[in-house]
């Protein structure tokens, strides 16, 4: 059977272009009712019977067997014999991209991540004061395909940022574990791993056991029990984002070869069936050529019945006015992953208000971000980038106010307090504010 790859092809000029955008854009983040009461059930259980829980569930549904589940624990001989164990060209890759992931975040922390304070006109002393967390919970995905990068995307900002315990999570189905992933875990500086998963390893993160530290945070992808379980913990622990189905978004000019937007279309697709990818262009022509390549390269791609389904369920190739026009509906979009594939992408980016990453130039493929180029690439989905960030360093710190009132200062600011504080009902608050006054 012939595989077919019909992304919708839209046009702004059309009639009926916002019914069908919207129609193309439009999915849903509500978890399956059995997902939602299954994973009720797994964290309640493990909060309550802790690692007897997570060894049970961790046979169930990963078929791996152990004693206890100090037995599911990774040490850190076996992950930095892991990473003696690859092949020269891994471990220099995995090197490299952990020296850029690490450069960039310690920039990021030199720029907003660390503590100040000033005196006023009467002494007084305000500031904010930016520590790190103490201790957070990776969650590495690893069922269908391994991750390294998700190690070092996560553990990395975290060691940054100056958390002093890191603790990952990476399901190790039949026990197979991939060395590239426990390698990562080694350079990225990684306190403890174990080979847990799912929603009961979500719920150890979050509750604790008497052999799984409880965490302050967690953060990293996994499947709909995962996504679902984080919700339900948060509160208890602070939590990254709800991902949804990855995105990539394509501006372009019609200047960068079509084959080379084709793949970076597929870059996304391949991911699942409901993996978005979208290219904007003003010029027809163009989106005809992109769609030849479409047809010409699937084919030779492994995962070619995925790419299909997700660019003829959720893909689009959409012609625009002008390249001002694609702009704005890029930022109604917010996409994951923003390509400004153009011969001047300068000229654009000051147009472009909401999008989790933006790839500048015909060069700067999305996938040199998933990798090695540095930025973070946990990114906010599913039109989120309105209003959150990429994963960073300001993660897994927290800030805390300081404030030392001077004598001089408790005067003023305490004739101010006692007003506001009477007009609220609060005279105790007038009070403690009223007592400093040397009147």
């Amino acid at each position: 059977m012939t595989l077919v790859a019909a992304p919708a092809r839209l046009s702004t000029a059309a009639a009926s272009f916002e019914a069908d955008f919207a129609a193309r854009l439009h999915w849903s983040a509500d978890t399956d009712a059995a997902i939602e009461q299954r994973v009720a059930d797994i964290l309640a259980d493990v909060q309550s019977r802790g690692d007897a829980a997570v060894l049970e569930y961790t046979q169930r549904f990963d078929g791996l067997h152990a004693a206890s589940v100090a037995g599911l624990e990774l040490s850190q001989d076996e992950l930095k014999a892991a990473f003696d164990g690859l092949p020269a060209a891994q471990r220099s890759a995995l090197e490299a991209a952990a020296r850029r992931v690490r450069l960039y975040h310690e920039a990021q922390k030199r720029a907003s991540g660390e503590s100040w304070s000033y005196r006023d006109e009467d002494g007084t002393l305000l500031g904010q004061k930016v520590t790190p967390l103490d201790r957070v919970g990776i969650y590495v995905p690893g069922g269908k395909a391994a991750y390294p990068s998700s190690v070092l995307m996560n553990a990395i900002p975290a060691h940054v940022a100056g958390v002093q315990d890191i603790i990952m999570v990476v399901p190790t189905p039949q026990g197979a574990k991939n060395p590239l992933v426990l390698a990562a875990a080694y350079v990225a500086g990684v306190s403890r791993a174990f080979t847990i998963g799912g929603a009961q390893a979500v719920a150890a993160l979050a509750y604790g056991t008497a052999t799984v530290p409880k965490v302050d945070k967690i953060t990293g992808p996994g499947n709909a029990y995962v996504a679902s379980a984080k919700k339900r913990v948060f509160g208890t622990v602070g939590i990254d984002m709800i991902a949804g189905p990855s995105e990539i978004l394509v501006l372009a000019d019609g200047t960068t070869p079509p084959d080379w937007v084709a793949m970076d279309l597929f870059s996304q697709a391949e991911h699942d069936e409901l993996a978005q990818s979208i290219l904007l262009c003003p010029d027809a022509a163009y989106l005809d050529a992109v769609q030849a390549a479409i047809d010409r390269l699937l084919p030779e791609m492994p995962r070619a019945e995925i790419i299909a389904k997700s660019l003829t369920g959720r893909g689009a190739l959409i012609l625009t006015k002008n390249m001002e026009e694609a702009c704005a509906i890029s930022n109604r979009i917010a996409p994951e992953h923003l390509e400004v594939s153009s011969r001047d992408p300068h000229r654009w980016e000051p147009l472009l208000r909401h999008a989790g990453a933006i790839f500048l130039g015909a060069f700067t493929s999305e996938s040199l971000g998933d990798y090695c180029a540095g930025p973070n690439h946990v990114l906010p989905t599913s039109g989120t980038a309105r209003f959150s960030s990429p994963l960073g360093v300001y993660d897994f710190q927290k800030r805390s106010s300081l404030i030392e009132v001077s004598e001089q200062g408790a005067q003023t600011l305490g004739q101010i307090a006692s007003v506001l504080a009477h007009g609220e009902g609060l005279q105790a608050h007038a009070r403690a504010a009223e007592m400093r006054l040397k009147s």
